[in-house]
């Protein structure tokens, strides 16, 4: 094979088809005591995501995938950016159509996604292999097109390969070269539940990856942005499509183009009812007919992220066939429509490792602490996790954004706040301290990214009522703390874990001590006094002594709440996304004997 082994990649067009949890945290024991700490804190276990897949297996899928010739997804109506990897041996410019090469360092987060399902026959022609775009959005998430995602097994068969601009190759002897990139195992996999294969509408879809990458995340678009998408916006698309219309090949090495942003009238007067205004958007000027003039994204950029300031602004979605024909634009998914689904995706890590948030409570009596992994809409039998002795709060939240949740324990002694994370390197827990005498901190609060740069937030009320931002650096320390305001002792509650109103913010939950009056304080993604906007009054609770905000336990992307009675009953709230009295769907009783647990994470 000419070039050393190398492969060219040709794409056949093909029309885009339509498509676990893992070991829970489990039972512990008092370890070792932590530097500093006045008393033994206990320690949880884990299981790694990864399991037994090997390094050997998922440079196995990569090679399988780079000598496949199918295509993700298919359609009727139009044609969907994803590529098939079969090899030819043809040149063509290095570009994506009317674009330039470019390198990893000006897009370290970009990421090549690689799925190869080997039927187990002799004949390979059943076997299953196309590559797609995506970008890292998180340590472990990529963000990508549904289309890539939806009817396939990413677990199973997949592998993501990111820091490189280079394609993989394969030599004679079926050796993977990565071109110095990393290969990571898909884990979960989540696609916008109204993405339609046939419209290709929704197209937009998360995979969490089993260990976090190095490459640097990018940040999608706020919900509220709309300076990006006024016409003649200048953007960049990324990929290693196809760069040329008259040949299948797609690029061996990264590319980029500019691309002017167009108005929905433009888009719908090209594609009519095809172009879904408000979920769509579509960039660059219409193609002249042929390569000569025309600068577009082409079939194996699916997936890819259209930018504009720094932010994605688009998911790579379809085209026309062949990407040139007269007068025809790329398509987009249009990420602010979606970062409020899209968004809890990238923040959703739990105690069980699936899609749905699990609930961490202690007994008073016997100090032990359980877990309870969500179902849906109710609870499975708890699991002990050992003597929780000497801690008076208990937090679920991911600090280092690793795909693992952490603890945020505060000892009762000395009010000392302790984070305790997973290792995946040696396989255990480490503890270690974050915060200082803590002991008069009347509200503590993990709910995610209070200020908008994707790393989780810790917020925590004195004693004189003043809430506190202490902006994360997802590594478990803190920047210079930043003061939101003062008055928030008159809450007898304080909890936020995700989004409660759908726009991709965190919020936060408060009840007032008088008129136990339910309150809800959208957050802005900003710092400091403009960290949320002015309350909303959405429920008046006087029956409930106890409540929890863990994240979404229902599993469909919405922020869910829990309530108890004095009596012990507890009530699951599900989140509807409405910053209003609708703000919760009707409750749903998780049972009694609730009023045993004195800590709720």
């Amino acid at each position: 094979m000419s070039g050393g082994g190398r492969h060219r990649r040709r794409i056949r067009i093909g029309l885009p088809v339509a498509a676990a949890g893992v070991a829970a945290a489990v039972a512990a024991a008092l370890l070792t005591t932590s530097a500093g700490a006045a008393t033994a804190l206990p320690q949880p276990t884990v299981k790694p995501a990864t399991g037994s897949v090997s390094l050997a297996e998922l440079e196995k899928r990569v090679a399988g995938a780079v000598a496949g010739d199918d295509t993700a997804g298919e359609t009727t109506k139009k044609s969907s950016l994803s590529a098939s990897t079969t090899t030819s041996t043809g040149t063509v410019d290095p570009k994506i159509i009317g674009g330039s090469t470019t390198t990893i360092t000006s897009a370290p987060w970009m990421a090549q996604l690689w799925y190869y399902d080997d039927q187990g026959t002799a004949d390979e022609s059943d076997d299953l292999g196309f590559f797609c775009g995506g970008a890292v959005v998180a340590p472990t998430k990529i963000l990508t097109a549904a289309h890539c995602v939806k009817g396939y097994n990413w677990k199973a068969y997949g592998a993501v390969v990111t820091g490189t601009a280079q394609l993989p190759t394969t030599d004679s002897s079926g050796n993977t070269d990565l071109h110095g990139g990393t290969v990571t195992l898909p884990w979960r996999q989540w696609n916008h539940p109204s993405y339609n294969a046939t419209t290709i509408d929704n197209d937009i879809a998360v995979i969490t990856l089993a260990n976090p990458v190095k490459a640097t995340p990018i940040r999608m678009t706020t919900s509220g942005d709309t300076a990006s998408y006024q016409a003649g916006t200048s953007a960049k698309v990324y990929g290693w499509g196809r760069t040329s219309s008259t040949s299948d090949d797609i690029s061996d090495t990264l590319k980029t183009a500019t691309l002017p942003i167009q108005s929905d009238s433009t888009c719908t007067g090209a594609y009519g009812s095809d172009f879904v205004k408000g979920h769509m958007v579509c960039a660059g000027n219409p193609a002249t007919g042929s390569d000569t003039g025309t600068t577009s994204a082409c079939n194996g950029d699916s997936g890819g992220p259209l930018v504009v300031n720094n932010r994605i602004v688009g998911v790579v979605s379809w085209g026309v066939e062949d990407c040139v024909a007269k007068g025809a634009y790329s398509v987009f998914s249009k990420v602010s429509t979606y970062v409020g689904a899209a968004y809890p995706r990238v923040d959703d890590t739990n105690l069980s490792g699936d899609h749905k948030a699990d609930l961490w409570v202690r007994n008073a009596s016997t100090k032990t602490g359980y877990s309870k992994d969500s179902k849906g809409t109710s609870f499975a039998a708890r699991e002990s996790w050992g003597n929780w002795d000497g801690v008076n709060v208990v937090l679920q939240t991911d600090l280092d954004r690793d795909g693992y949740q952490d603890l945020v324990v505060r000892e009762s002694a000395t009010g000392d706040v302790y984070w305790m994370h997973y290792v995946q390197s040696s396989g255990s827990w480490a503890t270690k301290q974050i915060f200082d005498n803590w002991k008069t901190r009347t509200r503590i609060v993990v709910p995610g990214d209070v200020t908008g740069d994707y790393l989780p937030d810790v917020l925590s009320v004195d004693s004189s009522g003043v809430l506190w931002i202490y902006p994360g650096k997802g590594d478990g320390t803190f920047a210079t703390r930043v003061k939101v305001g003062s008055g928030w002792n008159q809450y007898n509650s304080l909890r936020g874990h995700g989004d409660f109103t759908g726009d991709g913010k965190t919020d936060l939950i408060a009840r007032s001590k008088t008129g136990s009056y339910v309150y809800l304080y959208k957050g802005t993604g900003k710092s400091g006094s403009a960290a949320f906007s002015s309350r909303i009054k959405v429920r008046t609770w006087s029956g409930y002594n106890a409540f929890d905000a863990v994240g979404d336990i229902t599993g469909d992307g919405k922020a869910d709440f829990l309530a108890r009675t004095p009596g012990g009953t507890l009530y699951l709230y599900p989140g509807t996304g409405k910053a209003s009295s609708e703000i919760f769907a009707t409750r749903i009783s998780q049972g009694t004997g609730f009023q045993q647990y004195d800590i709720w994470g």
